[in-house]
């Protein structure tokens, strides 16, 4: 018997997954040891050279890896999702890096079964479904492996109702989606400098995210990073147009904290100082401290946003670590811990727990970041701008990769395509 689905009005014959394909696959970037770099480790290029800390690592620096998977559905249509992880995994409590070799047999083994001949109903309910998927351990498979996985039937519902994934978001959760350009947060990598030109000449919303992973990068007494910021400031007023004002967003990777000895009034007079640096360009901070686990860094940052908002300091600051599922950012949120929230899509396993943390920072007045990794593919990144214009988040990642040129095109070309065909669809509805 045929089942059919019914969205705005209109009646769609349900469609069925006939096969899958999975596929080993290449990054965006790599696969850092963040253990070792904070200890302290000697460059050779772009070789990172000491011992690696963290499970699984070869190397403190190894090619990223990821996995495709192509669902093929009774039409003939391909559906696809990349399974990801980030650059820094297997740290503050995230899953371990992403190898293939391990990986994809895990995919064939669990996920295909469960989606091999299963009827597209809705998104939400069938991600849902596989983020709950247990391997015969009694274990939740890794939270890559449900990203992906999501992404592949996100791709699959819109295709099989003739929509665009972000309208799926839009007709399951209810939302109104975002008409104007997402913010975009470009990533420099180490190449600080040469990065933030590209980035000033495609004039990029939020610069340069800046990979200050170590104190060597901002100095021992901090001085490096506020020299650094007063040469943004003079880099964008000589070669940026005058309308130009874009965010500087500073990763610091809880270093910050480190040099301060984690002392919230120093940290924030430091931030002080470092937006008389900036002004007039806003700043936002990513990560500026961290204690030893979960509780103590919602704990801590949650000091420094009330000291900030009291002293009236014109700094945002933007929770990353620790965040690594939708619980997580619910408590960051619930203690008022950051400004914005990095949503870190593969950390958070199945994209509608990405997209249910958007809609909860959103009722408590926090920005949102749909961020990511370096370390993901042009498919993945399509899929969060999707996702983020669908949801309304306030600011995704320049991503895959480190080059600027090659993520902002795909992210920005992606934002674009999608609102204009988001516009071209409501006025032939409108009709």
């Amino acid at each position: 018997m045929i089942g059919y689905n019914i969205r705005n009005g209109r009646v769609y014959e349900l469609m069925k997954i006939v096969n899958a394909v999975a596929t080993e696959g290449l990054g965006g970037y790599y696969f850092d040891d963040l253990v070792a770099i904070k200890k302290g480790i000697q460059t050779d290029g772009m070789f990172l050279i000491g011992n690696p800390e963290t499970k699984w690592h070869k190397k403190v620096r190894q090619a990223g890896e990821t996995i495709s998977i192509m669902l093929i559905l009774e039409n003939g249509n391909i559906a696809c999702g990349d399974c990801a992880a980030i650059q820094y995994s297997g740290v503050v409590g995230r899953d371990p890096i992403l190898l293939s070799s391990i990986y994809k047999p895990i995919v064939e083994k669990y996920i295909f079964p469960f989606l091999i001949g299963k009827e597209l109903t809705s998104f939400k309910e069938m991600a849902q479904e596989v983020d709950n998927l247990k391997d015969n351990n009694g274990d939740i498979l890794h939270t890559g492996i449900r990203y992906g996985t999501s992404l592949a039937i996100l791709d699959a519902v819109a295709q099989a109702t003739n929509r665009i994934p972000a309208e799926v978001i839009k007709d399951e959760y209810g939302t109104t989606p975002r008409e104007t350009f997402i913010d975009v947060l470009a990533q420099s990598g180490d190449e600080r400098y040469t990065m933030v030109d590209k980035m000033i000449m495609k004039r990029v919303p939020a610069i340069p995210q800046g990979l200050f992973n170590n104190i060597s990068k901002i100095g021992e007494d901090s001085s490096l990073l506020i020299e650094y910021v007063k040469w943004l400031k003079n880099r964008v007023r000589k070669f940026g147009e005058e309308d130009y004002v874009p965010t500087f967003h500073l990763d610091v990777y809880a270093t910050i904290g480190k040099i301060f000895n984690n002392d919230v009034t120093k940290v924030a007079n430091y931030l002080s100082d470092l937006s008389k640096a900036a002004s007039p360009y806003p700043v936002r901070v990513e990560h500026p401290l961290e204690l030893h686990d979960r509780n103590s860094t919602i704990e801590i940052m949650s000091h420094l946003f009330d000291m900030i908002e009291q002293k009236k300091i014109p700094v945002e600051i933007c929770a990353d670590d620790w965040c690594n599922n939708l619980k997580d950012v619910q408590d960051f949120a619930d203690a008022q811990a950051a400004h914005m929230i990095q949503i870190k899509t593969p950390d958070l396993g199945s994209i509608h727990n990405s997209i249910e943390a958007v809609n909860y920072c959103k009722t408590k007045g926090i920005k949102t970041f749909l961020g990511g990794t370096c370390n993901e593919t042009d498919l993945s990144s399509r899929l969060t701008v999707q996702a983020a214009i669908g949801i309304n988040a306030d600011m995704v990642y320049n991503k895959p990769g480190m080059g600027v040129d090659e993520g902002y095109m795909i992210v920005h070309n992606e934002i674009k395509r999608t609102l204009a065909l988001l516009k071209a669809k409501k006025e032939i509805t409108s009709v």
